[in-house]
């Protein structure tokens, strides 16, 4: 039985820790296509344009962070054989080859701070 919580059921924005902002700006505005981004909160907070509610930000508050364990999100791609192609002349670390498990495709790479990442893409059938 489900109990009451005024704790909503949606997610507002994710964070990823980087430890050089303006980097990781140029670097994210380039991976999503994006113009130059501004950076706020005395230069150690920028926020991602993004489709659909949740917001992306990147954070350069904390930076010994450990970049350890799986990624926390995904991209979605209609086009993975394309996202392949861009990714790697970007010069991004690819953490594995496109995995099809039947419902999605993905793809696990990483940021330059060696945050974990993930794109999908949704199968057809």
């Amino acid at each position: 039985m489900a109990t009451s919580s005024p704790v909503e059921n949606r997610i507002g924005q994710v964070f990823i820790p980087v430890r050089d902002i303006a980097r990781s700006a140029r670097w994210y505005s380039a991976l999503l296509g994006l113009p130059e981004l501004e950076l706020s909160h005395g230069d150690t907070i920028c926020d991602l344009p993004t489709v659909g509610e949740t917001r992306l930000a990147l954070d350069a508050n904390r930076p010994d962070f450990d970049t350890s364990g799986p990624p926390r999100f995904f991209f979605w791609t209609d086009d993975m054989a394309a996202t392949v192609t861009f990714l790697t002349g970007l010069g991004v670390t690819l953490d594995s080859a496109v995995e099809d498990i039947g419902s999605v495709m993905f793809l696990q790479f990483r940021d330059p701070d060696g945050n974990p990442l993930m794109v999908c893409q949704r199968s057809v059938d």
